[in-house]
């Protein structure tokens, strides 16, 4: 198969690491495209002369944008698929060969870098706010996706050329994976080093978390929706989605997903109640979470929790202030968001 990788660089403000990211990459790859999202140092001139492509975004729109951007710049250059890379430096380029191998043995699927192997680099916050993510989102991509939350992927762009993206920032590439997965892609992971330097991010841990958190209830709740009423149809993405369609204005955006997580706990308790009934009548209803062996009871459980997280989250942190740590919070996380997949996709 003749494959043609280039890596891409969304990048704000990362004029102290883009130069080695991109000398990084050049070694494996001849081609690297940086968008430079309306910096305001001298990131776009650096990556200029480290030997990257820049394409100049006049001002900052987020990492969403940003990549929206490198993709259609990729597919009009005749790019095959895309190595994403974070601009400061949190992904080792030594594995980008690890990516292409695994590309060439499964060219129509997903890759992500799993920094799960390495949990003890992870600050604890972080790891237990991936945990959460993994569960969700790998519900609505119909299977386990080990991290969720890297940015370290390979991406078929046969996958993106019609796929409607609608989200800003970090919520992206949670939704490209939604909708990948929900087309019937798979997604795999091959192990990825974590690497925390301790600056150089963007994302705000409340505004992004909650933009991410915001989209997948909505999804979900409307993916279960068509599942409770549609037997055997585990993937229900279409141009036609609704999310789609509100997801045109930041206004009908930001109104339809708030109404639906006000009502997605009482709604998901209703869906569990159809999944019970269609159990007893033989119908394969909730088809993504039947052909897993997915017990939807776990998933109401999962849900009702998450103020009881919150709420541990705020005491731990109060104790902590006091001189008194706790984890109470790790153990009730991986016992009410477990792993519920019988199966992953692996490296191989």
């Amino acid at each position: 198969m003749t494959a043609k990788i280039c890596v891409v660089i969304p990048a704000y403000n990362a004029s102290k690491t883009i130069e080695d990211v991109i000398k990084g990459a050049l070694q494996h790859v001849d081609t690297v495209i940086v968008a430079d999202d309306g910096s305001t140092d001298n990131t776009a001139e650096i990556a200029a002369r480290a030997g990257a492509h820049v394409i100049s975004i006049t001002r900052n729109r987020g990492k969403g944008h940003a990549l929206r951007v490198l993709f259609r710049k990729s597919i009009k250059d005749g790019f095959t698929a895309v190595i994403t890379l974070d601009a400061d430096g949190q992904h080792s380029t030594d594995e980008i060969p690890s990516f292409i191998n695994t590309y060439r043995l499964h060219p129509h699927d997903i890759i992500v870098g799993s920094r799960m192997f390495e949990k003890e680099k992870i600050p604890r916050a972080r790891y237990n706010s991936m945990h959460i993510a993994r569960f969700y989102i790998s519900l609505a991509a119909n299977q386990f996706i080990a991290d969720t939350q890297c940015g370290y992927r390979l991406y078929p762009l046969s996958l993106l050329k019609d796929m409607i993206l609608t989200t800003e920032k970090y919520t992206t590439e949670t939704e490209i994976l939604i909708k990948a997965g929900d087309l019937g892609a798979v997604i795999r992971f091959i192990d990825s080093k974590a690497i925390y330097t301790g600056g150089g991010s963007y994302y705000k841990p409340v505004m992004d978390t909650g933009a991410i958190t915001a989209y997948v209830v909505t999804y979900l709740i409307m993916k279960w929706f068509k599942e409770g009423f549609m037997p055997d149809k585990p993937f229900t993405y279409t141009a036609g989605n609704i999310m789609n369609l509100t997801g045109k204005y930041s206004i009908t955006n930001t109104l339809f997903q708030t109404f639906v997580v006000i009502i997605s706990i009482p709604v998901c308790s209703m869906y569990f109640i159809n999944f019970l009934i269609t159990s007893k009548s033989g119908t394969n209803n909730f088809a993504s979470l039947r052909n897993n062996n997915i017990k939807f009871s776990k998933i109401v459980r999962a849900s009702y929790m998450l103020p009881f997280v919150l709420l541990i989250i705020i005491v731990e942190k109060a104790l902590c202030t006091a001189g008194l740590e706790t984890r109470y919070i790790d153990g009730f996380i991986a016992r009410y968001y477990p792993h519920l997949w019988s199966c992953s996709h692996s490296t191989y």
